[in-house]
């Protein structure tokens, strides 16, 4: 169930964090290239900010927009779009989803925005900047994470596939199955385009993997166990979800279900 809450993580695996505290000089490393012999790369993380999160906000799609976050979140009968000020994070404009939708990923290609849902097979398209509902599409499995290298709309359903779909129809353009050493790559989640890499959190962990668009193939993986302190946990908190990338000022913001911050920060590649 994607509303299950993760179990708790140890105070020890907190204490070991894998994000520390800087100043970045840009937050995403380009990937090596492929076929080399380091095109594979562990990283841990700094933070470079940190700005507030509506702790109701059981977030399942974010991404960067016109100086703004937007976000779409989960559970039924509380799922919405919204557009919220990252500084303050406040919410500026919100549509709720109709109560038998729970929301999912979302993602903008051009003047309109694309938010999935999660059993029902059901999309919604909206105007991105009135959030005025233009119309619905439909899809085959479970909604989990969504983005666009700007020609596809990129699906993960909550397996180890991603389906590229063709935005004026709808079809299935083409798939890949992820895999690390050789293994599939089960519970993508919330999905972004960076760098021409697919970043996706993987769900109920406290990584994210960058997928070779091309191959499938995971290229890094991301710990950031540890990156919400333990003060800022409360019960309900749930799990790492959340990937929006600032493309103008390569900045990399990740957040997670009913986390009171959302975390700019700057990858470092691991020895």
């Amino acid at each position: 169930m994607k509303n299950t809450r993760f179990l708790p993580v140890s105070v020890a695996l907190l204490l070991a964090s894998g994000c520390g505290r800087s100043q970045p000089d840009g937050d995403v490393p380009s990937p090596p290239p492929a076929g080399t012999a380091n095109d594979f790369a562990h990283y841990s993380c700094e933070v470079v900010h940190a700005w507030p999160h509506d702790t109701a906000a059981f977030t399942e799609g974010l991404l960067f927009h016109n100086g703004d976050l937007l976000e779409s979140t989960g559970l039924n009968g509380q799922s919405t779009l919204r557009d919220v000020d990252l500084n303050t994070g406040r919410v500026l404009k919100e549509i709720s989803v109709p109560a038998e939708y729970f929301g999912e990923g979302l993602t903008v290609i051009g003047s309109r925005a694309y938010q999935l849902t999660w059993r029902n097979g059901v999309g919604f398209i909206y105007d991105a900047d009135t959030f005025q509902l233009q119309g619905q599409f439909a899809y085959t499995g479970e909604g989990w994470g969504l983005t666009t290298d700007g020609r596809w709309l990129i699906l993960s359903d909550g397996t180890s596939r991603i389906r590229f779909l063709d935005p004026a129809t709808f079809k299935v353009a083409r798939t890949i199955d992820v895999t690390e050493a050789g293994r599939p790559v089960e519970r993508l989640n919330e999905l972004e385009w960076i760098k021409g890499e697919i970043f996706s959190n993987v769900w109920q962990t406290d990584e994210i993997v960058r997928i070779d668009p091309a191959t499938g193939k995971v290229r890094g993986v991301i710990d950031l166990s540890g990156l919400l302190p333990p003060g800022d946990r409360r019960p309900d908190t749930d799990v790492l979800n959340g990937i929006a990338y600032d493309e103008a000022r390569d900045r990399l913001f990740v957040t997670g279900k009913r986390w009171p911050k959302v975390f700019e920060i700057r990858l470092k590649a691991r020895p």
